[in-house]
């Protein structure tokens, strides 16, 4: 494995990958476009074709191919390894079973119980009949790999066990619960249902989705796996490991609801669909689109629960600056069975999608609604959300709008659009700086763990490319004692993983030579600038209480804050 990352590096440009992604313009000797780690107007994220290397002015993130598929597709190092491997046309040597990490065996057991979900299917005719009778082909069920579980308690669990699975893993890849009358027994978590494989980035079944087969009202629907180490709902979509190139292509993507609902879209042309799974939409969600595309078009069923849904996303949305359409089908029809009967009166509904602020405004006027009461109304329901638009020259085709089709005069509408408060749906700036702190922090997360890996692997070398003990030292005084003994327990239990990363991300001393110093920059970078932030919360305290020496030692301390951060950027632009 040591020579594949340098073969891959080879077969790939940084400009290829990346720019499959985003749209690169070019600037120099190099290329810069708007940044996917964060949002922004001006493009401050630029790529360096003679390094193999990006660089974000705006929030620091930077690195190769591999970090950036990592931080894009949320995935470990392995899985951008076999996402990348397979991109360039690289054999993946086979790993050592004992450098192979706690995931990589969670990954293996979902994987064999995939097999025998997908082996229960073909001798079930009920849970067959279930799928083919919903429009399914026997290629999109193969295809997308759907399994039965038999409504059986222990069958998944022995069979596992058959082959050597212990219960923790089995456990820990959320296929079993422990028994809250008996210690010690373990049953099946999907019982009776059709299950639906949920993939990571790379293809990797990381999770389920249930649907039971004979209904009760003892038993939900749909059972979605736990949250694992593998599997965080709130983070993955259905389908986007498949949606990803067509929704670049076709320049927007298409939310639906349920499982079958995607795999129809799929099975008919419209692979540029995802679904939520049941489960809430989130910005995590929409920000893994955004970074595909600005344009969403949601679908929802008629009923009333699928239009909550529908525009609750699509007003997360709206808030993150795309573009968002609703399309609303005919009463009694989802998206599954109208594709399935009535192909054509879909393909429709698509095309005469509007705009979120169309479809309010358009959902306003069929109330007929007397000239007061329709002020009232618009101020209400219409313009917080023409305040969300970042653009100006939306904001008054929209408004036009209104003017337009209520009377009100536009004059008035601009002047009630000023007074509207940026949180009337939901408070956009915390949100934004919840976001930005996120992606900050997943760098620095990254950081920690390259350094960590390196100081584990280099102990353990009777021959060291570099001194682990000065990397402790640094980060010792960087972070302090507490955090770092606290950081280096937690990464204690990832050794063997983030040995096995470094070894296969080195080629060579110089390489890493050059890094271990950088990456101790970027991590004092964000260090102090967290800090900053803290410390000019704590100033402006001092000053309410008009404490002047506090006051005056804090802003010292930021003033200190500052001038280092100055030095840091200077020595980013010398290198």
């Amino acid at each position: 494995m040591s020579t594949s990352v340098e073969k891959i590096k080879e077969k790939l440009d940084v400009v290829d990958v990346i720019g499959s992604y985003l749209k690169l313009e070019k600037a120099g000797s190099s290329l810069k476009a708007k940044c996917p780690f964060h949002n922004e107007k001006t493009p401050s994220f630029f790529v360096s074709p003679t390094r193999g290397t990006y660089y974000c002015f705006g929030c620091g993130a930077k690195g190769d191919i591999f970090t950036f598929v990592q931080e894009l597709e949320g995935l470990d190092f392995v899985g951008a390894l076999k996402m990348l491997a397979e991109k360039a046309g690289v054999e993946l040597e086979k790993v050592n079973p004992k450098e192979r990490s706690e995931k990589d065996r969670l990954l293996e057991v979902l994987e064999l119980s995939t097999r025998f979900f997908e082996k229960n299917l073909a001798e079930h005719d009920a849970a067959s009949r279930y799928l083919l009778g919903r429009g399914l082909t026997l290629e999109t069920i193969k295809s997308w790999r759907i399994g039965f579980a038999l409504p059986e308690w222990r069958e998944l669990h022995n069979y596992l066990k058959n082959l050597k699975v212990t219960d923790q893993e089995m456990e820990k890849a959320g296929l079993i619960k422990q028994s809250d009358k008996t210690k010690g027994e373990y049953y099946d978590v999907f019982r009776g249902r059709i299950i639906f494989p949920i993939f990571d980035s790379a293809g990797r079944i990381i999770a389920y989705s249930g649907r039971i087969l004979v209904e009760t009202n003892e038993a939900p629907k749909y059972l979605n796996s736990p949250e694992t180490t593998l599997f965080s709902k709130s983070e993955t979509l259905y389908g986007l490991d498949r949606a990803k190139v067509p929704i670049r292509k076709k320049d927007y993507s298409i939310l639906v609801e349920g499982q079958v609902d995607l795999l129809m879209c799929h099975q008919h042309g419209f692979d540029m669909a995802v679904a939520t799974s049941g489960t809430a939409f989130t910005d995590a969600h929409l920000l893994k689109l955004k970074r595909l595309s600005n344009r969403l078009l949601a679908v929802f069923d008629s009923d009333k629960a699928g239009f909550v849904a529908a525009t609750k996303s699509a007003t997360l949305a709206l808030r993150l600056g795309m573009e968002v359409k609703l399309a609303a089908l005919p009463k009694g029809s989802d998206p599954a069975d109208m594709i399935y009967k009535d192909i054509n009166g879909w393909k429709e509904s698509l095309k005469n999608s509007k705009h979120l602020i169309d479809f309010y405004l358009d959902d306003l006027m069929s109330m007929n609604l007397p000239a007061r009461k329709m002020g009232k109304e618009v101020e209400k329901k219409i313009l917080p959300y023409i305040a969300m638009l970042g653009s100006s020259i939306e904001q008054s085709h929209f408004v036009s709008q209104v003017a337009k089709r209520t009377g009100i005069r536009e004059e008035a509408i601009w002047k009630d659009l000023r007074n509207v408060p940026r949180g009337a749906i939901v408070s956009e700036a915390v949100e934004e700086r919840k976001m930005v702190e996120k992606e900050v922090m997943k760098r620095r997360n990254y950081i920690e763990k390259r350094l960590f890996g390196i100081i584990f692997w280099q102990e353990k070398e009777k021959t060291q490319i570099t001194k682990p003990g000065d990397i402790r030292k640094s980060l010792l005084d960087l972070c302090g004692k507490e955090y770092f003994e606290k950081t280096l327990a937690e990464y204690e239990g990832q050794k063997d993983e983030l040995i096995f990363e470094v070894e296969s991300y080195y080629e060579g001393a110089d390489e890493m030579a050059l890094e271990i110093p950088e990456m101790l920059g970027n991590l004092e970078e964000d260090i102090l600038r967290e800090k900053f932030v803290n410390q000019m919360a704590a100033l402006e305290q001092a000053e309410r209480n008009k404490d002047s020496s506090e006051s005056r030692r804090l802003l010292e301390e930021c003033q200190e804050i500052t001038k280092r951060l100055a030095e840091l950027s200077k020595l980013k632009i010398r290198s």
